[in-house]
C-alpha cells in the first residue's frame, strides 16, 4: 500500500468564454478569441487555394496546461464540508487561488487521484472514496479533463470507476486512464484545443495489490511501454495532431526521478512514426514532491508535479513532510507546424509553483501570493530549484505566473 496519510484535521457556466470561440475551437477546450485582425489582414481578402476557393486559415496554437495529484484525505473532505455550510461538499473555494490560471489555459489536465464514493460513504487514507462533488469544482475550476489512472483507482472496484467517470461526464470534464466498459478503454480521449486535436492518454505503475475486476482486464490502463506507444500511433491515426501522456510513476517522496521514470521517458519519446515523435509531452504524478522537468529527446517531459489538494502528508519515516503539500502547475504553448502532417512544436515552457496550505485548506500560486506581499519566498525557490534541477533552463524552461 502507498505510505501516504492525512493528519486529519478540520464546467460552472462558461458560456461567455465559450461564445468568443471559432468554429475551429468545437469542444472541450477553453479557446481563447482571435486576436483583431491587423491594417492589412482586415482588407486583403483570404488567398486562393489551388482549388481556385479561398485558402483554409492557417491552424491556431495553443495552451496546455497540466497540475498534480487530487488527493482528499479526511481533512479535506472535513474542509468541504465545512465550505458547503455543513450541507454537502463544496471543493470550490480550495482551487479558487490557481483558477486564474486554469481558465485561462486552451485545455486544462488535471489528475484525480482516487475514485468516488456515494450516499455518504466518504473516506480518506487508505481506501480513499471521495464525494463526487470534486468533479463540479474540477470543472468551476475549469478543468478540461483529468487522468483517472493510478495506484487508488481499484480502491472501491468497478463501481468506484463507474460512479468516479459518471460524476466527471455529467460535470462535463473528459477523463483518461479508467473505463466503464471495453469500448470506452479502446477509444482515445480526445479535445479540441485551438486548431488541434489533443489526445489525452493515461496510465498507472499499479493498484496497491487490488486485483483488476472480474472479467474486466481494460478497468485500468497499467503502464506498458509497447501499450503507450500503441495507444499514441492509435490516437494519431484517429486524427490527433498532439499526444499527451499522463504517467502515475515514480518514487514518493523522492525529488529525483527513479530509474524506471529515466528510463522509460528515453523510450517513450525516442518512439517515432515516419520521422515523427509519437508522443509530445509527458505530465507525470505520484511522487507527492515536485520533481523536474526536462527536455528528452526534443520532448518536454514532467517527471512529478506534486500534489495540489491533499491532507497534511507523513512521509515513510512516519514524520509530517510539508513537501507533500508542494507542487506545479506546467504551462505550455503549442505551435502548429510549418507544414501539413509536421509536428506540432512547444514554443514556450514554464512551470507555476504551487503549495496547498493546510491551515486554511486552499491551494496558492505562489508566485501571485508573493507579489501581494505574502512571505512565500523561500517555499516558492524551493520548488523551483527542485524543478529546474535537470537542466530545463537551457531548453528554456522558464518560472511562469
Amino acid at each position: 500500500m502507498t505510505e501516504r496519510t492525512g493528519s486529519f484535521r478540520a464546467h460552472t457556466a462558461r458560456a461567455a468564454l465559450a461564445a468568443l470561440l471559432t468554429a475551429a475551437v468545437v469542444g472541450c477546450s477553453a479557446g481563447q478569441p482571435d486576436p483583431a485582425p491587423g491594417p492589412e489582414s482586415s482588407k486583403k481578402p483570404p488567398a486562393p487555394s489551388a482549388a481556385g476557393g479561398p485558402a483554409p486559415a492557417p491552424a491556431k496554437g495553443f495552451t496546455l496546461v497540466a497540475s498534480g495529484d487530487v488527493l482528499p484525505h479526511a481533512s479535506i473532505i472535513r474542509q468541504a464540508n465545512a465550505d458547503a455550510g455543513g450541507d454537502g461538499y463544496d471543493f470550490r473555494p480550495m482551487l479558487l487561488g490557481v483558477k486564474p490560471v486554469i481558465s485561462k489555459a486552451d485545455l486544462a489536465i488535471c489528475h484525480m487521484e482516487t475514485v468516488y464514493g456515494a450516499n455518504g460513504d466518504y473516506t480518506g487514507y487508505p481506501a480513499f472514496k471521495s464525494p463526487p462533488q470534486v468533479a463540479a469544482a474540477l470543472a468551476a475550476t475549469g478543468y478540461d479533463s483529468c487522468s483517472t489512472a493510478s495506484n487508488h483507482t481499484l480502491d472501491a472496484g468497478a463501481a468506484g470507476i463507474r460512479r468516479t467517470l459518471d460524476a466527471l461526464d455529467k460535470a462535463g470534464v473528459r477523463h483518461a486512464g479508467s473505463a466503464r466498459s471495453a469500448a470506452e478503454a479502446k477509444r482515445p480521449t480526445i479535445l479540441r484545443a485551438g486548431g488541434a486535436k489533443v489526445a489525452h492518454l493515461a496510465y498507472s505503475y499499479g493498484t496497491n495489490g487490488y486485483p483488476l475486476p472480474k472479467g474486466q482486464p481494460w478497468a485500468l490502463n497499467l503502464i506498458n511501454e509497447k501499450k503507450i506507444i500503441a495507444d499514441a500511433r492509435a490516437a494519431r491515426r484517429a486524427g490527433a495532431d498532439v499526444v499527451v501522456v499522463s504517467p502515475h510513476w515514480g518514487t514518493e517522496w523522492q525529488d529525483a526521478p527513479d530509474a524506471r521514470q529515466l528510463r522509460l521517458a528515453k523510450r517513450l519519446t525516442a518512439s517515432k512514426t515516419g520521422g515523427r515523435p509519437d508522443i509530445d509531452l509527458i505530465i507525470g504524478t505520484h511522487a507527492h514532491v515536485p520533481q523536474p522537468y526536462e527536455k528528452v529527446n526534443g520532448t518536454w517531459v514532467i517527471y512529478g508535479m506534486g500534489d495540489q489538494i491533499a491532507g497534511e502528508m507523513i512521509n515513510y519515516s512516519g514524520s509530517s513532510d510539508p513537501r507533500g503539500n508542494q507542487g506545479t502547475i506546467g504551462r505550455f504553448t503549442f505551435v502548429p507546424p510549418q507544414q501539413a502532417g509536421g509536428r506540432w512544436q512547444v514554443s514556450r515552457a514554464e512551470f507555476i509553483p504551487q503549495w496547498f496550505d493546510t491551515g486554511d485548506g486552499r491551494v496558492v500560486n505562489l508566485n501571485a501570493a508573493i507579489k501581494r506581499g505574502a512571505d512565500y519566498t523561500d517555499l516558492r525557490d524551493r520548488i523551483r530549484r527542485i524543478t529546474l534541477s535537470r537542466g530545463g533552463v537551457k531548453d528554456g524552461l522558464m518560472m511562469g505566473s
